[in-house]
């Protein structure tokens, strides 16, 4: 191992971009620690924003860009994409000779970046292991990660009785709390106007963020539950402004998009963005008066904002929720009536499960601390349900 520990941190989007980005700052910071970032996923692609550009903006050095070649979104595609995801994150552990790959969450090419490290034999620190979403194949491939990984960063304590009931041993396994929320605690958010400005446009006298992911363990990957919610959002008068969100790179997303550029074309109170960014993302979510969807923002960090969240459907089934939450299913009378309560739901005194803004600092104890690399590799499985 070299004087500083060097921690090679994998981002596949927007959405986990937006949770590493305090951990990544203050890995940097770290005088014991280096930095080292792979890019890849959507990162890397016109259509979903090119969000890498964002990251350099943020003052991060890329050290590796692994292109997926998303042309389309049927499984093949997807499965040729994670091999490409393989074999560049392979090159890239070969150059950059990390000491801990550090991952989030439960994206298909984070399990191909994992697969990678096990061969290689880098240790693995994960962080979000144990939490439940039973309506997408992410559930999988987050439990997947879990069993790869050395070192578990879970976002509260239910999600670390999973990681042991699943044979991780105890001193492997650190309860953080969200790392996006250290966002939340640590970057000054925009000003109404100064939104307005960043947004191209005005608020409106109401407004709503929504984000709509496919919903991958179902046949028409979401579709039906995607034009149940825009027939919800019809209902809603125009004074209402929408501020949609483009899905992400999931299979099914494709579909989503044609029937959101259709409904929405010529429409005065709908604004589509391919990526709003973080900071304009969770500015405009502090100012709007309820989060719809089935993205786990809602779930996250919507109610350290005290803003509702309507889940819609079964993608984020099972995940921890706070009060402010409200589950519907993804029919279009639900879906409004959910709509309607929320806009008058008072959410002020409502706590977020998720933790207090200070998981960064606890993920760069935890990474400095950590045992050496044979000490990591050797696991142990405890048969013991904790």
């Amino acid at each position: 191992m070299s004087a500083r520990r060097r921690i090679c941190v994998i981002t596949g989007g927007r959405a986990d971009y937006g949770l590493l980005q305090w951990v990544m700052h203050d890995i940097r910071a770290a005088g014991d620690l280096e930095l080292q970032l792979i890019a890849t996923g959507s990162h890397l692609e016109a259509r979903f924003g090119m969000t890498a550009d964002q990251i350099e903006a943020d003052g991060f050095r890329i050290d590796a860009r692994v292109p997926l070649g998303l042309e389309a979104d049927d499984p093949g595609d997807i499965v040729r994409a994670m091999a490409r995801c393989l074999t560049g994150v392979s090159d890239a552990l070969e150059a950059l000779k990390p000491d801990i790959m550090l991952i989030l969450g439960d994206r298909y090419e984070i399990l191909a970046a994992a697969q990678a490290a096990l061969i290689h034999g880098v240790p693995i620190a994960h962080i979000a292991g144990g939490d439940t979403t039973e309506g997408a194949f992410d559930e999988s491939i987050r439990h997947a990660l879990t069993q790869l990984a050395h070192i578990h960063l879970t976002t509260h304590e239910t999600s670390a009785r999973r990681v042991r009931q699943m044979g991780a041993t105890a001193d492997r396994v650190h309860v953080v709390g969200s790392p996006g929320l250290d966002q939340l605690r640590r970057q000054p958010l925009l000003s109404r106007a100064a939104l307005e400005a960043a947004l191209g446009g005005p608020l409106g006298e109401r407004n709503i963020l929504v984000t709509f992911h496919p919903v991958t363990l179902t046949a028409d990957r979401g579709q039906a539950d995607f034009k149940a919610l825009l027939a919800a959002l019809d209902a809603l008068p125009t004074d209402v402004v929408k501020w949609i969100t483009r899905p992400n790179a999931d299979p099914g997303h494709r579909a989503i998009e044609a029937e959101l550029d259709h409904w929405s074309r010529g429409r005065a109170d709908v604004r589509v963005f391919a990526s709003l960014g973080q900071l304009r993302y969770l500015s405009l979510m502090a100012q709007v008066d309820a989060v719809v969807g089935n993205s786990s923002s809602g779930l996250y960090e919507a109610p350290s904002f005290g803003v509702p969240t309507v889940d819609i459907g079964d993608r984020q089934k099972g995940r921890l929720s706070a009060a402010s939450v409200i589950h519907c299913v993804a029919r279009t009378g639900a879906i409004r009536q959910a709509v309607e309560r929320a806009l008058t739901l008072d959410c002020s005194s409502v706590v977020n499960p998720y933790g207090d803004g200070l998981s960064a600092p606890r993920i760069v104890q935890i990474l400095r601390h950590a045992p050496p690399r044979a000490t990591l590799l050797a696991r142990s499985f405890d048969e013991r349900v904790a």
